[in-house]
């Protein structure tokens, strides 16, 4: 008997969630003893991860299509108010202790939800390429002046660090993810917020662009600074599964909402600001360019750092994401098959494509996959009240989520809809829909989330509460 109290004594003090210790906890429900924290976590969580040179670069972008720097800056604020929607989605992690990508089996059924488990991961692998891609960039620069490296041993230098570092963080799990963000917060905010003082002060407000953007600039503008937060739909409750079940929806909605948006909005303006004053289309170098010298190599440092921070949520909720499609190992054993197709994706952005065209293309087909997912998501979400049977979420065929040979009819057909409106309506370097050109050139992959979201409310409705357990 002393013995099996021993072992079990062992075994909790195993699964406890510390900073630097390998997390234990994959998709499998965090029991309410093991629960700690509180919204105000949420606020670095989402702060720290979003200061991050991605969004200078969707900035000046937004320039680029046309727009003047009041216009773009609508653009940047407006788009950021969607970090409420993505704050809120962390609810349902709360009820029922597990990620966000078990919870959508409830939209989808349980094979249902495989498919779009399976674009999510690669969309999500995607933008972790991007990031790091942007971190190895700034850190190859930074080298090449130094004088330590140049040339592709420089590059590949730069990868091999901003991989380690990210991995590194990521392996550990769920509390060194959330302390890191934290203290990276801190210091990142500090030497944006000196960016974003040498940036500002020369922006041209006045000028107005040669022409007008049209429906295609504005909503091209829209669709990549709409990229980022829409990236995260898949993810919110894998970082409020440990949070106690009397955390209340409005504390997790605001604390987490102002983070990203604070974040976003500040580097996004930057990038606004950089692009009225000078070439961006190397963001990097064009940014630099308008720095004082000291100042240069810190600026590297910020993009590297930044790029981190955001490839580490990411690249964690990645891993869960591959327990959910069945991988039958640990959270940090399948991490291991992410970071290795980030690596590959990353050595052929860097050394086989061109980054910004590559860039473009990428965050312009990103809404394809997430508008018409979250939508379903959503949906279901707001049509539940954030009510599931949290045990069916993980029974399979046993539960209430299996509906018809594992799929949701409701939940297929509404995501089908979603995903043919928005490709249709897609305007990007590697897609272009036949409705772009009737429409004026305009992009309304967004509204691939609208679409996806009514037809599952209009095929849902009566069906739902017999899934849902009363409140």
């Amino acid at each position: 008997m002393a013995q099996q109290e021993t072992q079990q004594e062992t075994q909790e003090r195993a699964d406890v969630d510390e900073v630097f210790r390998v997390e234990t906890h994959g998709i499998d429900p965090i029991p309410d003893a093991e629960r700690h924290g509180g919204a105000k976590d949420l606020f670095w969580l989402w702060f720290g991860s979003n200061l991050t040179f991605t969004y200078v670069i969707n900035g000046a972008l937004a320039v680029a299509f046309g727009l003047s720097f009041w216009q773009a800056t609508a653009v940047v604020v407006l788009s950021a108010l969607s970090f409420f929607a993505i704050s809120a989605a962390g609810l349902s992690g709360i009820r029922t202790g597990t990620a966000t990508l078990v919870i959508s089996r409830a939209a989808f059924g349980t094979r249902g939800n495989f498919p779009a488990g399976v674009l999510n991961w690669v969309v999500s692998i995607g933008y972790t390429i991007v990031n790091t891609v942007v971190g190895t960039l700034a850190l190859e620069l930074l080298l090449a002046q130094s004088g330590l490296a140049d040339g592709k041993a420089a590059r590949a230098l730069a990868l091999a660090v901003t991989l380690v570092l990210t991995f590194a963080v990521t392996l550990w799990g769920h509390a060194t993810v959330q302390f890191a963000e934290r203290w990276a917060a801190y210091v990142l905010a500090a030497g944006f917020g000196a960016l974003l003082v040498f940036v500002l002060p020369g922006a041209d407000t006045s000028a107005a662009p040669a022409a007008a953007p049209g429906l295609s600039g504005w909503s091209l503008a829209f669709v990549v600074m709409l990229a980022g937060p829409f990236s995260y739909l898949p993810m919110p409750a894998d970082y409020t599964r440990y949070l106690p079940r009397t955390t209340s929806l409005k504390s997790i909605t605001w604390t987490g909402a102002l983070g990203g948006i604070v974040s976003s909005v500040a580097l996004g303006v930057a990038g606004v600001a950089a692009a009225t004053q000078t070439d961006m289309t190397d963001a990097v170098a064009g940014a630099e360019g308008l720095l004082p010298g000291w100042f240069r190599p810190l600026f590297l440092f910020l993009v590297l750092g930044g790029s981190v921070t955001n490839s580490i949520i990411t690249l964690y909720s990645s891993g869960l994401n591959l327990q959910v499609l069945g991988i039958p190992w640990s959270r940090a054993r399948a991490l291991g098959i992410s970071g290795a197709v980030t690596a590959a994706g990353s050595l052929a952005a860097l050394f086989l494509a061109d980054f910004t065209t590559s860039l473009l293309s990428f965050l312009s087909l990103l809404i394809i996959v997430f508008a018409p997912w979250g939508g379903v998501f959503l949906a279901d979400m707001l049509m539940r009240r954030c009510h599931y049977d949290a045990d069916a979420l993980h029974a399979g065929c046993r539960g209430a989520y299996w509906y018809r040979s594992g799929y949701h009819p409701a939940g297929m057909t509404a995501l089908l809809a979603g995903l043919v409106f928005a490709a249709l309506t897609c305007d990007s370097e590697l897609w272009t829909g036949p409705l772009v050109a009737p429409l004026g050139g305009a992009d309304l992959t967004l509204f691939g989330s609208v679409v996806s979201g009514l037809v599952y409310w209009a095929l849902a409705r009566r069906s739902l509460p017999a899934h849902a357990p009363a409140a």
